[in-house]
């Protein structure tokens, strides 16, 4: 989900302790998108959108603990819970050669090598040893949902522009 050249970084889950410390799930792999100093755009699933400051970030297990200036206790945390931070599509830095961004895969429609059309990448799995892509075709009523490994030997090409991808499906999948 892209908003006007914003993209989403992050999901609020939950408050930590007293003060107004949020829990997020980041969307990214690193945490330098949660830039102390910066602004993020705040977006809850009713549509009410604001901007905040960030105080400071560090990493807390799977989650992040973040800070928000405006946001001073556990209270007004807890009403922003599920809301989504978004932060400008220019603030990112170029991904290095052959790393792409989720929000850029989400969405491609996936061929085979032989043209093919096996569906949409729906949404993307971190596993630890790499991402797996959830593909689903509405028009496949038996196997609605293919998951592809992102590895080099199955994943033959990505075009970004044309939103689309090429695959070669090891036997069985």
């Amino acid at each position: 989900m892209e908003k006007n050249g914003f993209v989403p970084v992050g999901k609020i889950v939950g408050a930590h302790g007293v003060k107004g410390n949020i829990k997020v799930y980041s969307y990214t792999e690193s945490l330098s998108v949660f830039n102390p100093g910066s602004l993020i755009l705040l977006i809850n699933p009713k549509g009410f959108e604001k901007s905040y400051k960030i105080k400071w970030v560090k990493p807390h297990g799977r989650l992040t603990l973040l800070s928000l200036k405006g946001v001073e206790n556990r209270n007004t945390v807890e009403t922003l819970i599920g809301s989504v931070f978004f932060i400008e599509r220019a603030g990112l830095p170029e991904p290095e050669d052959g790393s792409y961004y989720w929000v850029d895969i989400i969405g491609s429609s996936v061929f085979t090598a032989d043209d093919e059309y096996i569906g949409l990448v729906e949404s993307i799995i971190p596993t630890g040893s790499n991402d797996v892509f959830v593909v689903k075709n509405p028009d496949n009523a038996h196997d609605n949902e293919i998951l592809i490994p992102a590895i080099e030997s199955v994943i033959l090409e990505i075009d970004i522009e044309r939103k689309t991808m090429r695959v070669d499906l090891p036997e069985g999948l």
